[in-house]
C-alpha cells in the first residue's frame, strides 16, 4: 500500500513536471516505474499508455471549447494515427525489454535535443513578435500574436502529414508516449498550421490513438490495475498543478534541469537495457 501511494506521488510529479513544459507525462513515467520501483518496461509502457488517455482527453475538452481544434485535419490525420497505434500496440509483444529501453532512450535523446534546440531559438523568435507589436500592447494580445491562434491559414501537404502520423501512432503505440512530439512539428512546420492550433488538435487525436494501443496491450494482460491506477490519477491531478504554475515558474530553467534528468535516465536505461535486465 505504501509503494502504491509514493507511486501516486511520483505521478503528481510526473504530470506536473509533463504539463508543464507541454510534454505528456509519459517521458517521466515510464523512467520512474522501470527504475524507481521496478516494474517490467512493457507493463510501466501499458500504464503510461491509459494515462496518455486520460490528461489528452481532459485537455482535448478545453481546446475543443476554445475553438482551437482543427476537427476536419484531426479526423483525416488520425486515420493514419489510428493504424500506426495499431502496428506499435501489436509489435510491442515480439520486442525485449531491452530493445525497447534502447528506442525508449532514442525517443528521450530526441526530445532533450528539440528541447535545447527550442530554448535556443526562443528568446529570438519572442524578439521578433515584440517588433511586430506596439510597444503598449496589452499581454493577452502578444499571447495571442505568439501563439498565432488566430491568424488564418491554409492547410498543405496532407500526404506528408499522414505520413508522420503514421510514425507518430507508431511509436505512441510502441513506447507508450503520446505522438505530439513529431505531429505537432508537422503539423507547424510542413502543413502550414499555426502552433497552437497544432498542439491542440494533437491533443484532441492523441486520445483515441493512445486509446487503441490501450486495448491491445489490455487484450495482452499486460495492464496492472495496481501501477495503472495510481499512475493515472497522479499525472491527472499533476497536470492541474502544472497548468496552474506554469506562470510562475522560470521555464527555461525548468527545461533545462528536464534535459539534465533526461539525460541521467538515458544512461541508466541503456545501462539496464545492456545488463539485460527485464
Amino acid at each position: 500500500m505504501f509503494a502504491i501511494f509514493i507511486m501516486f506521488l511520483a505521478a503528481i510529479v510526473a504530470g506536473t513536471f509533463g504539463s508543464m513544459l507541454g510534454l505528456g507525462g509519459g517521458l517521466i513515467v515510464i523512467p520512474v516505474l522501470t527504475l524507481i520501483f521496478k516494474v517490467p518496461m512493457k507493463e510501466a509502457i501499458a500504464a503510461s499508455i491509459v494515462t496518455v488517455v486520460a490528461t489528452s482527453t481532459s485537455a482535448a475538452v478545453v481546446y475543443v471549447e476554445k475553438h482551437f481544434v482543427n476537427v476536419r485535419l484531426g479526423m483525416v490525420l488520425e486515420m493514419a494515427t489510428t493504424i500506426g497505434a495499431l502496428i506499435g500496440g501489436f509489435t510491442v509483444a515480439y520486442l525485449s525489454p531491452s530493445a525497447l529501453r534502447i528506442l525508449f532512450t532514442a525517443l528521450l535523446i530526441y526530445t532533450a535535443y528539440n528541447m535545447v534546440r527550442k530554448a535556443g531559438q526562443e528568446k529570438g523568435a519572442l524578439d521578433e513578435v515584440y517588433s511586430q507589436l506596439p510597444a503598449d500592447a496589452p499581454q493577452e494580445v502578444i499571447d495571442d500574436h505568439i501563439s498565432n491562434g488566430y491568424t488564418p491559414y491554409t492547410v498543405r501537404n496532407i500526404p506528408v502529414g499522414m505520413g508522420a502520423s503514421l510514425v507518430a501512432g507508431a511509436i505512441s503505440g510502441l513506447l507508450g508516449v503520446g505522438g505530439g512530439l513529431i505531429k505537432v512539428p508537422v503539423m507547424k512546420l510542413a502543413m502550414g498550421v499555426p502552433m497552437r492550433v497544432a498542439i491542440a488538435t494533437s491533443n484532441f487525436m492523441i486520445g483515441v490513438t493512445a486509446a487503441t494501443s490501450a486495448l491491445i496491450y489490455y487484450s495482452r494482460g499486460m495492464i496492472n490495475p495496481s501501477v495503472t491506477a495510481p499512475s493515472v490519477l497522479g499525472v491527472l491531478l499533476g497536470a492541474q498543478i502544472g497548468t496552474r504554475l506554469v506562470r510562475k515558474v522560470n521555464v527555461k530553467i525548468l527545461t533545462w534541469l528536464f534535459i539534465g534528468m533526461i539525460a541521467v535516465t538515458a544512461v541508466q536505461m541503456i545501462w539496464k537495457a545492456l545488463s539485460g535486465a527485464g
